[in-house]
């Protein structure tokens, strides 16, 4: 998301300057309350912006966490059966204990 917080912050400035012509028209503001009236807004105003930006790429972060897994589980199943295919042993057959006496055919 290049770019983004820095236009989500602008829109948050816009909404401060917005707060101000909105509040400015009553005569007798008080400074305190136009200044939180103003900060609430631009952090609401930033909130959304990052919120729905983030909505927009999720399906792409989804998409990219399914393919790493994909791939992933992809090349540990090649990786088994080549080492299978080194061995000699096929899926039907279990596994040759190294370690076991095989009985001497003479």
């Amino acid at each position: 998301m290049p770019g983004t917080r820095s236009g989500c912050e602008g829109i948050g400035r816009y909404e401060v300057i917005r707060t101000r012509a909105a509040v400015a028209g009553p005569a007798g503001s008080d400074a305190a309350a136009l200044a939180y009236a103003q900060e609430s807004r631009r952090e609401e105003a930033v909130a959304d912006c990052l919120a729905s930006t983030t909505t927009l790429w999720l399906p792409l972060y989804g998409v990219g966490a399914a393919v790493l897994v994909g791939a992933g589980a992809w090349y540990r199943d090649r990786s088994r059966a080549r080492r299978r295919a080194g061995t000699g042993s096929s899926p039907q057959e279990p596994p040759v204990d190294a370690g076991a006496r095989q009985a001497d055919p003479a």
